[in-house]
């Protein structure tokens, strides 16, 4: 993995954030793309301090023009991609489905599946393109990808289509040497699982504790993703904390 390039999106903090600083460790040169310069250049420089290449971006992956400048910096800070985390994603207010606004609706689209397909898009063609070609890209897909919380339908909804975007992109990528495969969290801990501490609303309305995992085993299962060769692919990982109610959720 050494002197290779990642992007990664959503890198200002959470897995994002633990994700950049495992790759940097591995060898990777990181391009650090988030909506808020602030906690990027916060990473930027863990990375720097241990010795590691960072390169922070600030871009709304929501935004086809920002999501042209982030590639066009790697490209003229880089110039390749090998490897691109799609890991930048929002919520939606937890409130009942008929009260979920189009507003709201489309504010998860835009980031969690229009941005991974633009930032997916954009790696494609410079992967199908560079010399040599060929690389990896990795979906955030989420425990959510197999099954909802309640009052969730949009984000639910975006990874269920997420894992859609993954096959195709498996399969278009195989003729040009891109590899794709998907990551399926559950429950590490970072500042966005904070409440699950305290108690999350369950399938029977319920409201209870979660447990969680350090958000490190996350950054390993990438790390061990990324590290494969081209003729190697994990179309799909989970990784989750061992007593959530992932398998008796219903």
């Amino acid at each position: 993995m050494q002197g290779r390039i990642a992007i990664v999106t959503g890198a200002g903090s959470g897995i994002g954030r633990a994700v950049a600083l495992g790759l940097a460790r591995a060898g990777h040169r990181l391009a650090l793309a988030g909506r808020r310069m602030e906690p990027l250049a916060a990473v930027a420089a863990e990375i720097r301090a241990f010795g590691g290449e960072a390169c922070p971006v600030a871009a709304d992956i929501a935004d086809p023009a920002a999501v042209d400048r982030l590639f066009g910096k790697v490209d003229a800070v880089f110039g390749r991609v090998d490897l691109l985390f799609n890991n930048a994603g929002v919520f939606a207010p937890a409130v009942p489905l008929d009260a979920i606004t189009l507003d709201q609706w489309r504010a998860v689209v835009d980031v969690n599946l229009t941005g991974a397909f633009l930032c997916t898009q954009a790696a494609f063609r410079r992967m199908k393109a560079q010399d040599p070609r060929g690389g990896r890209i990795i979906n955030n897909g989420s425990i959510s990808a197999h099954v909802p919380r309640p009052n969730s339908a949009p984000y639910t909804a975006t990874k269920h289509a997420i894992t859609g975007l993954t096959r195709s992109t498996a399969l278009d990528g195989r003729a040009f040497d891109i590899a794709c495969g998907q990551i399926d969290i559950g429950n590490a801990e970072t500042e966005m699982t904070a409440p699950m501490v305290e108690g999350v609303r369950q399938a029977d309305g319920s409201l209870r504790p979660e447990p969680v995992m350090d958000v490190r085993h996350v950054a390993d299962a990438v790390v061990y993703m990324a590290g494969l060769p081209l003729d190697a692919n994990v179309p799909f990982l989970t990784v989750m904390a061992t007593k959530m109610p992932y398998l008796g959720r219903g």
